[in-house]
């Protein structure tokens, strides 16, 4: 089996969530490619005001990026600036983190677990099975337990990753790859990221001073992103700081307050971007996100409700698809759709409740008076 299938997978994993503040739908496909390399994490309560989504892209393997989906947002949750309320800090810290992890005993065996089978004598991930839920309840003693690959220097293979934190108004958003986050505000794209790309000059330079170099648009001729998590051949020395480090898991963090005039969040990888430029999926979607959560009928007249927003994740993937292997089209995809649910579309359901309440009385009185009550 080479990079690519035969015929395309087009089977998906989708997944639908709501509470009082959100909603969101999700889906994931593997197409074309040979295996499915694409993770994710989708938690409307990260605790009880916080809500964490997260796509995570694969390369040279997928052990990483479940791994990621599996363990960042715990270690968010368990960093002091969490708990002092500092979201970005947090989440920045957690990236690192999860470098920290993959080494060690511990390490080593949670990422042969996690499915992939790891080569015990070069190390070398191979091969998987994911489940997006799981979390880190053990104690914290990843990178110091003592064992026969207590000196494992971690994966080859790394992921993108590219998660969004929702509190109240505000939004924290970290990427590392080239996943991206965009935010549509009165039907306008913005990017809340950016791509990490060879071709981006302050990328380029920090690659050529930590000792690597750019060929045919990839770094050291192989990878073509300049940021990841794992892929600890391009790391150097796990005791190099971040700047120093050829790929490095240092993310982009952006802060953003969120305003009435904001409609969706998408969190997606590149499968997604290499296709739709940020505003074309944006109009896309704003011309789709209706449909699939109205009513429509069946063959017999019926009315059916819809899947709703993982059903527009879904339209998504299928426009998206090559069909063949020549240009875009061919890598996995992954997106998740945030819709947010504006404080004042709930005081107008507020006001309607009201009134019909209010016309309910009227009615009784009108019924009891001519009833001679």
């Amino acid at each position: 089996m080479g990079v690519y299938l035969s015929t395309p997978k087009t089977e998906k994993l989708s997944e639908n969530g709501e509470n009082e503040r959100l909603k969101f739908g999700l889906s994931s496909m593997q197409g074309w490619r040979a295996t499915m390399e694409d993770a994710h994490s989708a938690l409307l309560d990260l605790d009880s005001e916080t809500a964490f989504f997260g796509v995570f892209d694969g390369h040279g393997g997928r052990v990483v990026a479940k791994f990621c989906a599996k363990y960042l947002h715990s270690q968010v949750l368990k960093s002091e600036a969490y708990s002092t309320g500092d979201l970005g800090t947090a989440v920045h810290r957690s990236f690192f983190r999860m470098d920290e992890m993959m080494r060690g005993q511990r390490g080593w065996r949670e990422l042969s677990a996690l499915g992939d089978k790891i080569n015990k004598f070069s190390g070398m991930i191979e091969g998987l099975i994911w489940s997006p839920r799981g979390g880190d309840n053990q104690q914290d003693d990843w990178a110091f337990e003592e064992g026969p690959h207590s000196d494992f220097a971690g994966p080859t293979c790394g992921s993108t990753a590219c998660v969004a934190l929702i509190r109240n108004n505000q939004l924290v958003v970290a990427n590392a790859g080239d996943s991206r986050c965009v935010i549509s505000r009165g039907g306008q794209a913005y990017n809340l990221s950016r791509d990490h790309k060879p071709e981006l000059a302050a990328e380029r330079e920090r690659i050529l001073k930590a000792g690597g170099f750019i060929h045919m648009g990839r770094v050291n001729g192989s990878l073509n992103l300049t940021r990841a998590i794992g892929d600890m051949e391009f790391k150097q020395n796990k005791f190099l700081p971040s700047e120093k480090q050829i790929v490095t898991a240092n993310p982009d963090i952006n802060v953003v307050e969120l305003c009435g005039d904001d409609d969706f969040l998408v969190v997606a990888c590149d499968g997604i971007w290499d296709c739709m430029s940020s505003q074309q999926l944006v109009d896309f979607i704003h011309e789709h996100i209706n449909t699939c959560q109205g009513v429509t009928n069946n063959a017999w007249g019926k009315q059916l409700q819809e899947s709703s927003l993982s059903a527009v994740c879904e339209r998504v993937l299928d426009r998206c698809l090559a069909p063949s292997t020549i240009g875009e089209g061919c890598d996995n995809m992954t997106m998740i759709l945030v819709q947010f649910r504006k404080a004042v579309d709930r005081n107008k359901k507020v006001e309607v409740a009201e009134q019909s309440a209010s016309s309910t009385d009227a009615s009784e009185i009108r019924v009891a008076e001519e009833n001679g009550s």
